[in-house]
This record gives structure tokens, sequence and C-alpha cells, in this order.
């Protein structure tokens, strides 16, 4: 199983269970950027308490592993779990968020895109892609994240909303290390 496989299953189980929800993370900045290596993949969900059994149960064992406690805990909490592929070693990592103004602007403008020959799936718009970006290497300072950013910035050029970057990374105090990445680019 190759990781747009794994998407495509996950997107399936969400779409059928009408679970709001977007692939952000690296698979997103791949698709607004330039390739990179990623084994993981990351979306972010409106998971409810009344979805966890019916979610749990589309990923049976012993093909894939998911807790129904973690999953519950992360609903309850509005954090995130795994699910993972055995036998491919693949690992999603689903992000419960929190309700803020924010994360319902993430939601508000996600996009359809192609996922792989055989699907498409909503991911986050290139600009929330980077806020987030720009928030992790605050968080842990990896330059795979400026780097995941400023290839977003080189593909996707004048498509990008600039102003909303800049109201976002303002309001979410990020306006100085965007400043710095922009100039960068």
């Amino acid at each position: 199983m190759e990781p747009s496989d794994l998407l495509r299953v996950v997107v399936a189980v969400f779409q059928q269970l009408h679970i709001p929800y977007f692939v952000t993370g690296s698979i997103a900045t791949i698709t607004y950027g330039e390739p990179r290596f990623t084994n993981d993949i990351d979306i972010v969900a409106d998971l409810k308490e009344a979805n966890v059994a019916p979610f749990c149960a589309a990923f049976e064992s012993p093909d894939y592993y998911i807790s129904v406690d973690a999953v519950r805990s992360a609903v309850r909490a509005r954090h995130q779990f795994n699910l993972i592929h055995v036998t491919a070693g693949l690992k999603v990592d689903v992000i419960v968020p929190p309700d803020t103004e924010f994360n319902r602007s993430r939601f508000a403008r996600r996009r359809l895109l192609p996922s792989g020959p055989e699907g498409d799936a909503q991911f986050a718009a290139p600009e929330d892609v980077i806020l987030k970006k720009l928030e992790y290497f605050r968080e842990g300072g990896s330059e795979k994240h400026v780097r995941d950013i400023l290839g977003v910035l080189k593909v996707q050029g004048d498509h990008i909303d600039y102003g909303y970057l800049e109201e976002w990374a303002h309001r979410l105090g990020l306006a100085g290390l965007w400043h710095e990445v922009r100039d960068r680019s």
C-alpha cells in the first residue's frame, strides 16, 4: 500500500460518515509545493463522539491498528490520534482541532483537489498550510517547515492570498516569523 492508497481509504471513510476533514501537513505542502519524501499523512477532522465507533470499525485488525480509547480521548480533549496500516508501516495522524476562529476559517477555505489517480480529497488552503508550518517552526525550529513554506510560495506564486496570510500571521503571533520566511522567498 502506498500513502495515496491509504489516503484514499481514509478519505472514503470520512466521506461515508459525513465527517468534515481536510488533508494538511507534508502531503498538503507536496500538493501545493515541491515534492519530498514523507511516510505519514496528517488529516484534520471534526470527529464527534457519535462517529468514534463507526470510524474505528472501518479499520479492522490485522490490517490496521487504531485504539478506540485513544480516538475517544482525542475527541474529548480535541487533540490527535494515530491510525496505522500495519503491513505497510504507514501512519495517519488524525487531528481533532479545538473550535477556534482560525480552525473554522481553515474548514471554510478547504479545497477539493486530486489526491491520486483514483480520487479527490479536501485539502487545507495553501495559506493555512503555510500558517500551520510557521506554528510548527516556532514550536520546534525544524528547517524542513521553512523549506516546505518556500516550496509552496515558489510553486503557488501569485495564487497565494497574501492579505489573508498577513492578517492571520498577525492574529496568531506569527507576523515576525512570516516576514522572515517571506523575505527568503
